[in-house]
């Protein structure tokens, strides 16, 4: 016998999910937009970024959409102000690292939009201030191009190259400010390690930190 259907409140609309739904899937279902940057719905969730926090009512903070599932009777707030407040920082700490405004299309230009900010400004849309990543570009990769500057470190191409491809051509490195991906374990190039060229990795990527070389090509001068 099946389990019965949950019911969810998402900002007052109730709507009714199986058992094991996340609230990131109710607020979809119910035609909320929460914005996300680690998430990719091909991948299992991962809840670093942040970026997809909601008010759960009776809950004492903004919980992770993507990583936390529905109770029946959830009461969610998409627009909580907390989670609005503490989600649209983060975005702004992203931009804050960039060398220089992420382009129109990306993702992270797009959520950036979403709390308002304005992600041509690039680090100028930040409240802060400071260092910001050097350009570093590996292109050694015959089809793919790495540009280090550009990664925000939402470990997407990491998982998508495990979970989608099984190759493992990609891993996590440094801690902070300093945390980037590189190919293998020690700096390799793509073409040296593991990569079979499913492009993956770049398909995932929010901020094109991971793009092909026809883009990079055919990319205005001086945008890439």
């Amino acid at each position: 016998m099946a389990p019965e259907p949950l019911t969810v409140i998402v900002d007052g609309i109730a709507v009714r999910v199986a058992p094991g739904t996340t609230l990131l899937e109710a607020a979809r279902a119910a035609g909320a937009e929460v914005p996300t940057l680690c998430f990719d719905d091909r991948l299992a969730p991962f809840g670093a970024c942040r970026v997809c926090l909601v008010g759960l009512d009776g809950g004492e903070r903004p919980v992770a959409s993507c990583t936390t599932l529905c109770c029946d009777g959830a009461v969610v707030d998409t627009r909580d102000p907390t989670a609005r407040r503490v989600a649209g920082a983060v975005v702004e700490l992203v931009l804050s690292e960039l060398p220089a405004a992420p382009a129109a299309h990306t993702e992270l230009a797009a959520v950036a939009r979403s709390f308002g900010l304005d992600p041509e400004a690039g680090p100028d849309a930040a409240r802060w201030t400071g260092a910001t990543h050097a350009r570093a570009l590996d292109d050694r990769h015959p089809y793919l191009v790495l540009q280090h500057e550009l990664c925000i470190s939402c470990g997407r191409c990491v998982r998508a190259c495990d979970e989608v491809q099984g190759a493992f051509a990609l891993t996590a490195t440094g801690r902070g400010f300093e945390a980037n991906v590189t190919a293998g374990l020690m700096g390799e190039s793509f073409q040296e390690f593991s990569c079979v060229s499913c492009g993956a990795c770049a398909d995932t990527c929010p901020t094109d930190a991971i793009t092909e070389h026809l883009l990079i090509d055919l990319a205005p001068k001086g945008a890439a």
